[in-house]
């Protein structure tokens, strides 16, 4: 076909099929994302895509570069990842003065989450609803705040942060 041939295309259709495109790229379907890096000597990689949700916020979690087995997951509540051992990124984000617990009953830190698995491969990858974290607005918003993996699995009893060892990743939560 030449460009003689060729019939023009209406402006409103490019600019619907340019929405449509843009709403199903990947990045799209998140609000805000954490990167994360290595701390304490650790190889780690990975990143943690959340998104908005009725009553709470959803997290995509991909790592790699763990030692195999659990490890403790947490929002931390400074935004801040310079420390190399993560340290500056402070304690769990609790926003309503709770004790630390499990994520998904009782009472526990807004910023408790599961603990991450990884296999024999040091790869890590989960998806979790967090009811009761919002993204971008309120006093339980996680931008800005930072997420952090520990060396070990959290037991969500011990206060006031499950004895999960030292940091070994940390990544700072941006909007999208």
């Amino acid at each position: 076909m030449n460009i003689q041939t060729m019939k023009l295309i209406p402006a409103s259709v490019v600019a619907a099929y340019l929405v449509v495109a843009c709403a199903t790229t990947p990045t799209a379907r998140y609000d805000a994302i954490a990167a994360l890096t290595p701390a304490s000597g650790s190889q780690i990689s990975g990143s943690v895509n959340f998104r908005a949700i009725p009553g709470g916020v959803h997290a995509d979690i991909d790592v790699a570069g763990l030692t195999p087995g659990a490890h403790g997951f947490h929002i931390h509540e400074v935004g801040d990842c310079g420390a190399a051992d993560a340290s500056s990124a402070k304690g769990h984000f609790n926003p309503l003065g709770k004790p630390h617990g499990s994520f998904d009953h009782g009472e526990h830190h807004a910023g408790d989450m599961p603990n991450l698995t990884a296999g024999a491969d040091g790869k890590a990858s989960a998806a979790v609803d967090l009811p009761g974290l919002a993204v971008g607005a309120g006093e339980t918003n996680i931008v800005g705040r930072a997420v952090v993996i520990h060396a070990d699995p959290d037991d969500t009893k011990s206060q006031p942060a499950g004895n999960s060892g030292k940091r070994v990743a940390c990544g700072v939560i941006k909007s999208i």
